[in-house]
């Protein structure tokens, strides 16, 4: 049998390991790559407008999907442009494989500077080991095959992003198959006896609870976690990046936990728990920093990065896939709770003349929510990323910990790409200014997502933070009215009747994508993100 080129080695690989689709957007360093992509059909390609969008995609595609998100761009400026996006995918732990096209091997030679180079040929390659786990250039035929594996098997078991430079003579040259995917063997008598040392310590504790972080969606745990939580009856929450885990279960959810800016329940229970599991959570400021009183770490179980940690006691390589499985071998009743008691979202929008604010937005999704279903969540960073913590549990991707702007509308098309369903994206005016345009690819990619556009004429977020400025103030710039010419329907409205009336008939119409630009005063925030913000201000 004949050897595959390096190209098609690579998409058969990438296949194998459990990528789905590969957004990109081709440059002449990549156009060799991309034409071997649509010639090959092995996987599919949606182009879109700008990297970070490309980026953010596939980020959204990885995390809904619990597995290998790719994006594909040209060298230099396509990949440096790319930067953002896969600096967020490394801080909140998604699979993204970034697969660059690059000089040829005998480029370098020219004697030449190339085009699109910064520093010399190798800088992008070394500014892409900042924000990744593993990296390869497949620059040598003889081992192509064995450095995608290893990449690949990085980007699978760390959940974080993993760069390939391929460079573009190096396409059809042939190569091995890559190997297939071999999961790394746990230790199950380290498993089993890190399960044992965290019942006993369950066991022993006046009240116990369970914290769910991202590592649970990244790994495909779900289901495992849901199980474990009933079993053992322990109050369960989310973190704030953890949000729309378990949506759908019957486990004993009590909220997420956001501290001060959150529910008092599920923050007495979290900050008084004297045995805290902390199963793959992320410690950091956006899920603690607004704590009430500080977490004591004395008694808190991290399961995170492949390690169980008791205070300063560790179990190195055990994996939360296999903390789960051995603690779901020995689980036994511990706490009282067997029912999901989550804090009831606001419902009833007043479909009246008043003006409207981000809670009456949570509103009218939950009662669209009550009468039609629910539907995934692709949300920016700002208020209405708070808002959305108001709005029911369901499924959520948004940049909780990184915090950057503009990932709501291109996460919102990668959301329903993996997923096949119609999503509702939230998303600012600041934010939809920098990537609200990949809209206009929605109608060619067959794409109809919902947008939800908070639109305060301002960086509204920085307003609470900075009342008494006026550089976070921006224009109006009527985007409802820019809708069409990008294929999409806009709609602009400014009470909370025409709010209803247009927000049900977006979702009676999925001819093609709607914008619902909603007209919010400024100075009208979220309760939670006013809550949050004076926390912070507190912490300080």
């Amino acid at each position: 049998m004949p050897k595959p080129t390096l190209a098609r080695a690579l998409l058969a690989g990438l296949k194998a390991y459990g990528a789905k689709e590969i957004f990109g957007i081709p440059g002449d360093f990549a156009l060799p790559f991309f034409k071997e992509v649509e010639q090959s059909r092995v996987l599919p390609l949606y182009t879109l407008s700008h990297e970070p969008a490309v980026g953010f995609a596939a980020d959204a595609a990885a995390r809904y999907r619990s597995g290998l998100g790719v994006a594909a761009i040209t060298y230099g400026a396509g990949g440096l442009n790319m930067i953002n996006a896969v600096a967020q995918a490394y801080a909140e732990k998604s699979p993204v494989v970034v697969i660059s096209g690059a000089p040829g091997t005998a480029e370098a030679g020219f004697g030449l500077g190339l085009h699109h180079q910064v520093k010399h040929l190798g800088s992008q390659h070394l500014i892409f080991k900042e924000v990744t786990a593993a990296q390869a250039v497949l620059d040598n035929p003889a081992t192509a095959h064995t450095e995608i594996a290893r990449v690949l098997t990085e980007a699978r078991e760390l959940s974080r992003p993993v760069y390939i430079e391929l460079p573009r003579d190096m396409v059809g040259v042939p190569v091995k198959p890559v190997p297939p995917y071999a999961e790394r063997a746990a230790d199950p008598e380290a498993a089993r006896a890190c399960a044992a040392e965290v019942l006993a310590r369950l066991k022993a504790a006046a009240q116990p609870v369970l914290v769910l972080g991202v590592e649970v969606r990244r790994y495909g745990l779900e289901a495992r976690v849901a199980e474990l939580s009933r079993r053992l009856r322990l109050p369960t929450a989310t973190s704030f990046m953890g949000r729309g885990i378990l949506a759908g279960t019957d486990a004993p959810l009590i909220g997420t936990y956001l501290g001060r800016a959150g529910d008092g329940r599920v923050s007495q229970a979290v900050e008084g728990s004297d045995a805290l599991l902390l199963l793959g959570v992320i410690l950091c400021d956006t899920n603690f920093a607004v704590s009430e009183r500080l977490i004591d770490r004395r008694s808190m179980i991290h399961a995170f990065d492949r390690r169980v940690a008791f205070g300063h006691h560790v179990y190195p390589e055990v994996t939360l896939a296999a903390l789960v499985d051995a603690l779901l071998e020995i689980a036994e009743p511990i706490g009282s709770s067997s029912r999901s008691a989550l804090p009831e979202c606001p419902h009833g929008l007043a479909r009246d003349a008043g003006p409207i604010e981000p809670e009456d937005i949570a509103r009218a999704v939950n009662d669209l929510f009550a009468a039609a279903g629910r539907m995934p969540i692709a949300s920016d960073m700002g208020d209405c990323l708070f808002t959305a913590m108001d709005i029911v549990h369901t499924d959520l991707v948004a940049p909780a910990y990184y915090a950057t702007m503009g990932p709501g509308v291109p996460m919102g098309l990668g959301l329903q790409v993996a997923s096949g369903r119609r999503p509702l994206i939230l998303v600012g005016d600041g934010a939809f200014q920098m990537t609200g345009w990949e809209l206009g690819n929605a109608r060619r990619l067959g794409l109809n997502p919902i947008v939800l556009l908070f639109n305060n004429a301002a960086w509204g977020m920085l307003k609470v933070f900075q009342a008494d400025t006026s550089y976070n103030d921006l224009d109006d710039w009527h985007f409802a009215e820019m809708a069409a010419p990008l294929g999409g329907k806009g709609r602009r409205v400014s009470t909370r009747a025409e709010l209803w009336d247009a927000l049900e008939a977006a979702h009676a119409d999925q001819s093609t994508w709607q914008l619902i630009e909603i007209m919010i005063p400024r100075g009208a925030y979220s309760r939670t993100l006013s809550r949050f913000v004076a926390g912070v201000a507190a912490r300080r």
